[in-house]
C-alpha cells in the first residue's frame, strides 16, 4: 500500500458551532459548500476547487466535545491565490493574522485561527524575478 495524497479532514461539533465553522470556512477562507452523501446525520462537505477538503459533522447530543483545548493538532494549510485580496478579506472580518515567508520555495503565508481556535495557514506562490532596470520585482501567481 502506498499513500498517494491527502484527502480531507473532519471537524465534528454541535450544530450551532458547526454552522459558525461553515460560515467561516466559506466566507473567510473561500471554500465552497458542495455535494455530500446522505450519511444519516447532518453535516457539510466543503470544497477547494473540485476537491472536498473539509467535512463538518454534527455531533450527537450525547457526545461531549472539548473546545479550545491544546491538542497535538496545530493547523491546516491551504494553497491559495490573490494574497492582497485575502488580506483585505481577513481585515473586513476583523480576523487577526500574521504573515510569514519561505523564500527558498517562493511562498508567502498568512496565519490565523478559526472560530474554534484551530490554526489556519494560507500559502501563496510568489515568484521573484529580476528586473535589472527596477531592481527585484515580485510577481504573484
Amino acid at each position: 500500500m502506498t499513500t498517494i495524497g491527502f484527502n480531507h479532514y473532519n471537524l465534528r461539533a454541535p450544530r450551532e458551532l458547526m454552522e459558525e465553522l461553515k460560515a467561516f470556512y466559506c466566507e473567510v477562507v473561500g471554500l465552497e459548500q458542495g455535494q455530500r452523501p446522505d450519511f444519516g446525520n447532518f453535516g457539510y462537505w466543503l470544497y477547494a476547487g473540485d476537491h472536498c477538503v473539509l467535512h463538518l459533522s454534527q455531533a450527537r447530543p450525547e457526545e461531549k466535545r472539548l473546545t479550545h483545548v491544546a491538542t497535538t493538532f496545530d493547523h491546516v494549510a491551504f494553497s491559495c491565490t490573490e494574497r492582497p485580496e485575502m488580506e483585505e478579506r481577513l481585515k473586513r472580518h476583523n480576523i487577526e493574522f500574521t504573515t510569514g515567508q519561505v523564500p527558498s520555495l517562493g511562498i508567502a503565508q498568512l496565519f490565523f485561527k478559526d472560530p474554534e481556535g484551530h490554526g489556519v495557514e494560507l500559502n501563496f506562490s510568489e515568484i521573484i524575478t529580476e528586473n535589472f532596470m527596477d531592481g527585484l520585482q515580485i510577481r504573484r501567481l
